[in-house]
């Protein structure tokens, strides 16, 4: 398989800054698979429900995934669509196929069956490996017009009758052998997709690279959290996304450390029975989760006393959140902002240094732009649009050229967010160059989930914006004009919002509904916006 023109030159300043390199022939795997060559093998790489899996046990779990793989005929490049929870079945399916010289496709454990089949007709994928707890998703529709051939099950069984095969991986996996040389991929080869929200239209599929993990690890890793090979990391953001992603794999693997796997939905009880059972010493969260700990009445028992290192990304974090936490364990929240495209953080506060409300300075690896809508660049304390330069940049969208060309600007990243950067070189996020908000660390789309409940029966009028609740925070707000005037309000809103939960996604759901008899409008009978706006509420 041919490499993909990877626009960000081998020696760009990045990769320079941080003496980045690796050899043409290279696969990703060896992020896991170097820990064998460093004499880690009896050392613990995962711990969690599962019990504790040292580096061999893993690798050994991940030689036999990709020996399997490769037996149902799939030929280097073929994608694998992975929906996957955190258990140790993820990280051996995940790198097995990577050595095997497959390219895993990591998908939301929530997405409904419209956007499965999506991901599996553009992927092209003959195979897909389900969790037993999400295989309900992988309905007839969802593999009506795909190539899906066969359905691999974890962690668990499941009846999938429209899949023309079906396997458990409990008792497929231990007939295949524990050892598998890494396939010969070039270094900027495709290694493994992410599908973007789709926020503004249907998915892009986010194209990563060989080298991209370990360039992550050497930027963002070794400069920020500085793990020792005794680090136990925890991620609460799940695996499928490129935050968990690194903080629960890259990192620690790439140090020799450990992680903790926790599958299931978070509470904050189950966290912090994680953070004291298996001594998590750096904690991966975000605002959100960071505000829902804080609050829960399980806090004032809670045992951080292990904890070293707290990081959050994806939104601002408020000043009374992050003293709320310094209370509780004594550590300050390092902010930081990254993306998916870029697989990692890229601007970041640190332990020494922080600024509330700030993104962060630019990490070490990275190159960071910001100029107006000419191109041309602004000085500090002036409001610009972010480019970034990294060596760990996705190439490309997938089948998506047009889009590719608006976001890969040449060897640089336009994210269109809109910052200011002081005399610093501390960044602060002031709003995106479009329409799209975040929203519990996910981009959101408001018009998406206005058109969403605008084809509910019980809505007659709504518009839906973007807020800012007191906290900081970013949600989104619905203003409704019911139907049926008398109609229950508590029952609707939450009719309402699992109408989005089901259609969409489940994060994209409005958090606040508040029903008007009228909305306002303009002149020329639009929804006034601003009028919304001006009561205070956005």
């Amino acid at each position: 398989m041919a490499p993909i023109a990877d626009k960000v030159a081998d020696d760009c300043p990045g990769a320079r800054e941080i003496g980045f390199t690796v050899p043409a022939r290279y696969n990703a795997s060896a992020v896991l698979f170097d820990n064998l060559a460093r004499r880690n093998g009896d050392r613990p790489a995962l711990r969690g429900p599962a019990g504790t899996l040292t580096y061999d046990a893993l690798c050994r779990s991940a030689c036999r995934a990709g020996n399997a793989l490769l037996s149902l005929g799939l030929a280097r490049g073929d994608r694998v669509v992975m929906i996957l929870d955190d258990t140790p079945l993820y990280p051996a399916f995940l790198f097995g196929a990577m050595r095997a010289g497959l390219v895993p496709v990591l998908v939301n454990t929530l997405t409904p069956p419209d956007l499965i089949q999506f991901y599996l007709a553009d992927a092209g994928a003959r195979v897909i490996v389900v969790e037993a707890d999400c295989a309900a998703q992988v309905t007839a529709a969802a593999v009506t017009g795909t190539k899906l051939e066969v359905a691999v099950v974890a962690n668990g069984e499941a009846g999938l009758p429209h899949v023309g095969r079906v396997l458990a991986a409990a008792s497929w996996l231990p007939g295949f052998a524990d050892r598998l040389d890494a396939a010969d991929t070039h270094r900027d080869e495709m290694a493994f997709w992410m599908y973007s929200s789709g926020s503004t239209g249907r998915p892009k599929g986010i194209v990563h690279l060989q080298h991209d993990p370990a360039y992550t690890a050497e930027s963002y890793a070794k400069n920020i959290l500085k793990l020792a090979p005794d680090d136990i990391c925890f991620s609460v953001p799940k695996i499928f996304f490129a935050y968990g992603f690194g903080n629960s794999l890259t990192f620690p693997f790439a140090a020799g450390a450990s992680s903790v796997l926790s599958p299931g939905k978070p509470d904050p009880a189950k966290i912090f029975a994680a953070i004291r059972d298996f001594g998590a010493t750096v904690f991966f969260g975000l605002p959100t989760l960071y505000t829902a700990l804080a609050k829960a009445p399980e806090a004032a028992a809670a045992d951080c006393r292990s904890l070293r290192l707290c990081i959050s990304a994806a939104e601002i974090l408020s000043g009374e959140v992050a003293g709320a936490w310094k209370a509780l364990t004594g550590l300050d929240i390092v902010e930081g902002l990254g993306s998916t495209e870029m697989l990692h953080i890229y601007l970041t506060n640190s332990e020494e240094e922080r600024r509330q409300s700030a993104a962060g300075r630019r990490v070490p690896g990275y190159e960071i732009r910001l100029a107006d809508r000419d191109g041309r660049e602004v000085a500090d304390g002036e409001e610009g649009i972010m480019s970034v330069r990294g060596h760990s940049s996705a190439p490309e969208y997938w089948n998506r050229p047009d889009k590719t060309a608006e976001t890969m600007q040449g060897d640089w990243l336009y994210t269109g967010d809109r910052f200011v950067r002081d005399r610093d070189g501390f960044y602060f996020f002031r709003g995106r160059a479009d329409d799209l908000v975040k929203v519990s660390g996910q981009w959101v789309y408001p018009l998406e989930v206005e058109l969403c409940l605008a084809e509910h029966k019980a809505v007659r009028e709504v518009a839906v914006l973007a807020i800012e609740l007191p906290d900081r925070r970013t949600t989104l707000k619905a203003y409704v004009v019911a139907a049926d005037p008398v109609a229950d309000r508590a029952a609707l809103t939450a009719e309402l919002q699992d109408h989005v939960k089901r259609t969409l996604l489940p994060y994209k759901y409005p958090r606040i509904v508040e029903f008007l008899a009228e909305l306002p409008k303009t002149g020329t009978g639009k929804i006034d916006r601003q009028a919304l706006v001006r009561r205070g509420d956005a």
